[in-house]
């Protein structure tokens, strides 16, 4: 579990501005102490976590459908890649899909949300997911377990 002592740093990946705003509003809201780092599109993401000197996220909240490379297309090389096996990876997307929900659980999501349309819902989500002990959770994931909803 993230304690509020804790910096958490947490990247989103989502092209609507308009959500990142949300996100990022929320999560002011909520005085967690956090560092908040907003990409536009799955390319930008991609591109940052290349860098071998960033300071690894404790979760990414990852949009589906993003120009340039999807949300899918990142979770893949995500879980691909050695150095992110520690990151915890939450998909946020409009999608109820059951085979997005399935085919993201099966590349290494570790669970997925579904966007919610109501800031108080949004903020409720957030200080969920930030509390959950990651550790436990994985090691026990299950399709149950794997999509959130308030």
């Amino acid at each position: 579990m993230i304690t509020h002592k804790d910096s958490i740093h947490i990247l989103i990946a989502d092209d609507d501005e308009d959500d990142r705003a949300f996100f990022s509003d929320a999560m002011m809201e909520l005085r967690m102490n956090n560092k908040l780092t907003l990409f536009n599109d799955g390319k930008d993401l991609m591109e940052y976590l290349a860098d071998p000197d960033i300071v690894m996220p404790h979760i990414l909240f990852l949009d589906l459908n993003m120009p340039y490379k999807s949300g899918f297309e990142c979770l893949k090389e995500i879980r691909a890649d050695e150095r992110f096996k520690e990151v915890s990876i939450a998909i946020y997307s409009t999608s109820s899909s059951e085979k997005d929900i399935e085919e993201t659980f099966i590349e290494g999501a570790n669970i997925y949300i579904k966007k919610p349309n109501d800031f108080t819902k949004l903020k409720k989500v957030i200080k969920e997911v930030l509390n959950i002990n990651w550790q436990f959770h994985s090691s026990g994931l299950n399709k149950e377990t794997f999509f959130f909803s308030i």
